[in-house]
C-alpha cells in the first residue's frame, strides 16, 4: 500500500522529518541525508519562484547524473513545476526540439558528457527566459528575495493529479513526443515497483540509466527517496569500472541488460572479485537466458533476479516475482503489477486465446494523461475504453506471465534506448545533402540492434558516408547515430508507394558489409 503522500514534495518533507539520519546520495566522497536534500530542494525552489515559475510552469533540466541534478529535480517539484529531462546526450537541435515543444521557461543545465558546456550547444530560443549553470549561483543568491513560508506554502499547494514530469519518447513521427506524468501515478508505480524490488534503506543502488530516462528518474532517483536508499548517481557508465564500483561502494542492487551481468561473470572468471554485497539484480524485457541467471544466484549469491516490462506512456506494466521458476525470469516480464490490467488483441482489436501473439494493452492507473498538447496522437494510443495499445507485440501464457516477442512499431532499442527512425531520418535530412533517407533497426552483437541508413543524394550531390556519420556524431545522441550508412540511387517503394522498410531491413540482414 503506497504511503498517504499524494506528492513528490510531501513524500520528501515526510521522510525528511522522520529519517533525519537516513543517506540518500553517495557521490564520491560526499553524503547526502534527506534532511540535507529537503533543504537544498527548498533553496532552489526559492530562487525559481523569485525568477517567475509558476505553478504548472516547464522547467527543463539537461545534464549527467550526480547529486546536483537530484536537488534540482525535487527544487523544480518544490515550486510546482513540471520537470522536462532532456537527454544529456542530446546535440543543441535534440535539446532545443523539447524545450519548444513544452514552452520551458527555464532551463537549468549540469556537467556535459563532453569538455564542451551543454550551454554552447544551444541554438538561440526565444522563449527560453533563463538558462542556470553550474554551480547554480544566481538560483542561490536569488533565494533571498523569496521567503522560507511563500516556498513551503507552494510546496505543499502541489496536488497528486498535477503534472511532474513530462518525458521525451520516440515516436514514429518524426519528432519526439512529450509524456505527461502526474504525481499520484509515479508515486503509486514505483512504490509497487520497489515493494517487488525489495528496495530498503540498507540498499546501495547505482543509477546507471540517466535520469533523463524514464527508469532512471522513477525507478532510480525517485525510488530511492522513497525508500531511503542510497543512490549513487552514475554520470557515465563504463563496463571496465563495474567491478570497482559494485566492490568500492558495496553495490547491492544493480539494473541492466543481460549484458552487463555476463561482464560481471566475465570479469569474476578472470580475477577474485568480492561482489558477495550484491542481493538484487533487474533486467527489463529482455529475453534473459536461463544459465545466466543460474550462474548469477550460483556464483554471485543473489536472492532474485527480475524482469520486468513498462513503457513511458504505460509506467510500471508487469514484473516477475519472488519464487517465480528460473523459466519464468529468463522468457517472460512476469504478471500484471496491482492496479494494472493487460490483455493481448489482434488486428481487430480483438482479445486473442491465451498463449496466441498480439498487440500489448493496458489500463489503469499508470497510464500517461496523454501527449503533450497533442490531443490527436494522445487519442490514437490511448482508446475511449482507457486502454494504451503499445505497440509492442507479446503472448500471455496460462499463469498470466506475459512474454514481449516484437514490436509492432518500427522502433529498434541500441543499448537500452528506444530509437524512431523517422526521427533519425529527419535529423540526417538536416544536413543537407539528401534527398532523401531511410533508417532500419538490425540486430547487433554489442548493442542489441543498431541502425543502418539507406540515403539517396540530392541531384548534383555527392554523399561521404563516412562524412555523413561523422556529422550525425555532432548533431545527434549517440545512441541514435546509424552504424552504417548506404548510398543508393532510389529506395524501394511497396504498392501503396511507401518505402518498404521490410525489404530494406532484409537487404541490411543479408548484406552486413555493403
Amino acid at each position: 500500500m503506497t504511503p498517504d503522500w499524494g506528492t513528490l514534495p510531501r513524500m520528501l518533507r515526510d521522510q525528511a522529518a522522520h529519517h533525519p539520519d537516513a543517506t540518500v546520495i553517495a557521490e564520491g566522497g560526499t553524503r547526502v541525508t534527506l534532511p540535507e536534500l529537503r533543504a537544498k530542494a527548498t533553496e532552489i525552489a526559492r530562487g525559481l519562484i523569485a525568477l517567475g515559475v509558476e505553478p504548472g510552469d516547464r522547467v527543463a533540466m539537461w545534464g549527467l547524473n550526480s547529486a546536483y541534478w537530484v536537488a534540482h529535480a525535487f527544487g523544480i517539484w518544490d515550486s510546482g513545476a513540471v520537470i522536462v529531462p532532456l537527454s544529456s546526450r542530446f546535440k543543441g537541435i535534440e535539446a532545443a526540439q523539447l524545450i519548444e515543444k513544452t514552452g520551458a521557461k527555464v532551463l537549468i543545465i549540469g556537467e556535459g558528457p563532453t569538455a564542451v558546456p551543454l550551454a554552447e550547444l544551444l541554438p538561440p530560443l526565444p522563449g527560453l527566459r533563463h538558462t542556470i549553470v553550474p554551480p547554480a549561483s544566481e538560483l542561490r543568491a536569488l533565494a533571498a528575495r523569496v521567503s522560507a513560508r511563500e516556498a513551503e506554502d507552494r510546496a505543499l499547494a502541489v496536488g497528486p493529479g498535477d503534472l511532474c514530469e513530462i518525458m521525451s519518447t520516440s515516436g514514429t513521427t518524426g519528432t519526439p513526443k512529450g509524456v505527461m506524468l502526474d504525481h499520484a501515478q509515479v508515486l503509486r508505480g514505483y512504490w509497487d515497483w520497489s515493494e517487488i524490488v525489495t528496495l530498503n534503506e540498507d540498499d546501495r543502488y547505482p543509477v546507471i540509466a540517466p535520469f533523463s530516462h524514464g527508469f532512471g528518474l522513477n525507478a532510480g532517483l525517485i525510488a530511492c527517496v522513497m525508500r531511503r536508499a542510497t543512490m549513487v548517481p552514475i554520470p557515465i557508465f563504463t563496463p571496465d569500472a563495474l567491478m570497482s564500483l559494485i566492490s568500492a561502494e558495496r553495490v547491492t542492487i544493480l539494473a541492466g541488460p543481460p549484458t552487463l551481468f555476463h561482464r560481471i561473470l566475465d570479469e569474476l572468471d578472470r580475477g577474485p572479485w568480492d561482489v558477495s554485497s550484491l542481493r538484487v539484480a533487474i533486467c527489463g524485457a529482455a529475453a534473459v537466458p536461463a544459465t545466466l541467471i543460474t550462474r548469477l544466484v550460483e556464483r554471485v549469491g543473489l536472492e532474485r533476479m527480475i524482469n520486468a516490462y513498462g513503457l513511458m506512456e504505460g509506467t510500471v506494466v508487469s514484473m516477475t516475482r519472488a519464487g517465480d521458476p528460473i523459466d519464468v525470469v529468463a522468457n517472460t516480464t512476469g504478471r500484471p503489477v496491482p492496479g494494472i490490467e493487460v490483455k493481448i488483441v489482434d488486428d481487430d482489436g480483438k482479445e486473442v486465446a491465451t498463449g496466441e501473439r498480439g498487440e500489448i494493452l493496458q489500463r489503469g492507473y499508470g497510464v500517461m494523461r496523454g501527449y503533450w498538447n497533442e490531443p490527436a496522437r494522445t487519442a490514437e494510443a490511448v482508446d475511449a475504453g482507457g486502454w494504451l495499445h503499445t505497440g509492442d507485440v507479446g503472448v500471455l501464457d496460462e499463469q498470466g506471465n506475459l512474454a514481449i516477442v516484437d514490436r509492432k512499431k518500427e522502433l529498434y532499442i541500441v543499448n537500452g534506448f528506444n530509437v524512431s527512425p523517422a526521427e533519425v531520418e529527419s535529423l540526417l535530412l538536416r544536413e543537407g545533402s539528401l534527398a532523401q533517407a531511410a533508417v532500419v533497426g538490425v540486430p547487433d552483437p554489442a548493442s542489441g540492434e543498431a541502425g543502418v541508413a539507406y540515403v539517396v543524394p540530392r541531384p548534383g550531390a555527392s554523399v561521404d558516408p563516412g562524412g555523413l556519420i561523422a556529422w550525425a556524431r555532432a548533431n545527434m545522441s549517440n545512441y541514435k547515430v546509424p552504424k552504417r550508412v548506404v548510398v543508393v540511387d532510389a529506395l524501394p517503394v511497396n504498392v501503396n508507394g511507401k518505402i518498404d522498410k521490410l525489404a530494406l531491413r532484409d537487404r541490411a540482414k543479408q548484406a552486413p558489409g555493403e
